[in-house]
């Protein structure tokens, strides 16, 4: 998993967001931060008390193609 942070034109200021390692957002803050490090480092505390798995979720629509392979 990793934290970012990131701001939209409509809210001033900064939001940390986790992610998985294929793009899912897991959790987003509410309240926004003045800098993008008091972001990071406040959703880096939340991402530990999280303590849930950082694995990557498999793709249910990918085919296996093993039995290709003993041809």
């Amino acid at each position: 998993m990793t934290v970012c942070a990131v701001a939209t034109p409509e809210r001033p200021g900064w939001k940390w967001r986790i992610t998985n390692y294929a793009g899912e957002v897991v959790e987003e803050s509410r309240g926004t931060f003045p800098s993008i490090a008091s972001a990071v480092a406040e959703g880096a505390a939340r991402m530990s008390r999280l303590g849930i798995d950082d694995s990557v979720r498999v793709n249910p629509y990918r085919r296996s193609t093993t039995h290709l392979r003993s041809r």
